[in-house]
């Protein structure tokens, strides 16, 4: 069976973090890790608040992964510190893995902030360089690409941007984008772009997460980089589409909506 490892943040409302890693893994037949790094207290509505693992028990944490269980792709999400960046960053030069799909993580979808501010040059010189694929929506890839996006064409820009900083591929996703769900893929040389209708729902806490542990999981299943992202899309689709009218805010998706029904 193949396998994926997800470094992220735990969310204890189940719809994102590690949670939403985990179930999107299992539903695409892949065996899912973790490696927990921040604990955070939140739920559909807020962040109440966010407690972060020593830098030691992160790496801790990988080693007891890696030297056990091979590990056919890797996804990492929040990391909130730049000492936690740091204990990451060098575990994946450490032991090398073929896939690496990143989602920087900065907001929750409520609008939350879940790394500091300070910590994104950090980001930028630490985590960015060891991505195969980094995964940011418009507002992060705002903030790394240093410019404003209000269109397809400065999604590419920002993109081209990104991989200069070193990612081997960026997929700058326009959830925040007025029109269909338009996502624009940079593989270093050429372009793709990813659509599919927009569905009118509030409901859709850990949408990124998901996405991005979809990714890995298909990359860990043997396909190449652009059918993993467009098979994501899809699935990731639906999973809105069936999304769980649970919480009093951004409802999470349904993960295994392929499966049964909500």
């Amino acid at each position: 069976m193949k396998t994926a490892l997800s470094i992220a943040g735990s969310d204890c409302s189940g719809g994102a973090g590690i949670q939403a890693d985990l179930k999107t893994m299992s539903a695409l037949g892949v065996f899912g890790m973790s490696v927990i790094v921040s604990v955070v207290a939140e739920n559909t509505s807020r962040v109440i608040s966010i407690e972060d693992i020593s830098p030691r028990v992160i790496a801790d944490q990988i080693d007891a992964v890696f030297e056990d269980i091979a590990v056919d792709a890797v996804k990492v999400g929040m990391l909130s510190t730049p000492e936690c960046m740091e204990a990451v960053a060098g575990k994946l030069r450490q032991y090398r893995p073929r896939h690496v799909v990143i989602d920087p993580v900065m907001y929750a979808k409520n609008g939350c902030p879940l790394m500091q501010e300070s910590a994104i040059s950090s980001l930028i010189r630490t985590v960015v360089p060891l991505a195969t694929l980094l995964t940011p929506n418009i507002p992060e890839a705002e903030k790394i690409a240093g410019m404003r996006i209000g269109t397809e064409e400065e999604m590419r820009e920002a993109a081209r941007r990104i991989s200069a900083l070193g990612a081997k591929a960026v997929l700058v996703k326009g959830g925040h984008y007025m029109g269909d769900a338009r996502d624009v893929l940079f593989d270093g040389e050429r372009f793709s772009t990813f659509a599919e209708k927009r569905i009118d729902t509030k409901n859709t806490h850990g949408t990124g997460c998901t996405l991005s542990s979809a990714i890995a999981s298909y990359l860990a299943l043997g396909k190449p980089l652009e059918e993993a992202v467009r098979l994501a899309k899809i699935y990731v689709t639906g999973a809105i589409e069936n999304a769980l009218p649970l919480g009093k805010g951004c409802g999470p998706t349904h993960h295994f909506y392929q499966y049964y029904k909500g």
